[in-house]
């Protein structure tokens, strides 16, 4: 595959993983947070959708960490990073095998249980995920503005899980932590997303 290729096929998978984790995490996911019971007798189908969203996210994950390691390979933290996409990508996989093991359950407090399963599993891979995209400011040269929303990304996905685990009153705080968290990965995985994409069709 050529270097346009891959810019393509990163930049095309950055896309894809946007739409579907919109999709499962507040089309499918918040479903069965907000009616477990009717969730899984009524919209079963959306739940399972939901996770086979979350699991091609986590493919291309897979597809991601190897396109942008054979286009930076030659840089000293290429391995490191591609390591730690991939450590996410394999955790979040486990998420999902969680996240379906609901419908074995027939009370909302078990459901509820499973789907905190779920976000712990997949908590422990964001912290993998924040220190991947802070070593991409360093290996790739991007606009700095893109540099610093995925480094701010990074950083808060880190403190998100750490603050999950550390802090017993975190639903006192779990909205703050949200927005912190959202607004500079959306930016920054965007348009990362978007400036692979231009990239691979500059290319000749």
């Amino acid at each position: 595959m050529n270097t346009k290729e891959l810019f393509l096929t990163v930049g095309i998978s950055y896309l894809i993983i946007f739409v579907t984790a919109i999709f499962a995490n507040f089309f499918a996911l918040e479903v069965l947070i907000n009616n477990p019971l009717g969730a899984i007798n009524e919209n079963g189908l959306l739940i399972r959708v939901g996770a086979m969203a979350f699991l091609i996210a986590a493919l291309l994950d897979i597809v991601i960490a190897w396109g942008l390691y054979e286009l930076y390979k030659e840089h000293i933290l290429s391995r490191l990073s591609t390591y730690l996409r991939l450590t996410h990508a394999v955790l979040m996989g486990g998420a999902v095998f969680a996240l379906l093991l609901v419908f074995n359950f027939d009370t909302s407090a078990d459901i509820l249980n499973q789907v905190d399963i779920f976000n712990y599993i997949w908590l422990t891979g964001l912290f993998f995920f924040g220190f991947h995209l802070i070593l991409l400011t360093r290996i790739i040269k991007l606009p700095r503005f893109i540099s610093i929303f995925l480094l701010l990304a990074g950083v808060m996905y880190i403190v998100d899980t750490s603050a999950h685990f550390l802090l017993s009153n975190y639903t006192a705080y779990a909205d703050v932590f949200l927005m912190l968290v959202a607004i500079p990965s959306i930016f920054g995985e965007m348009a990362l997303g978007l400036w692979f994409l231009v990239k691979g069709l500059k290319r000749n």
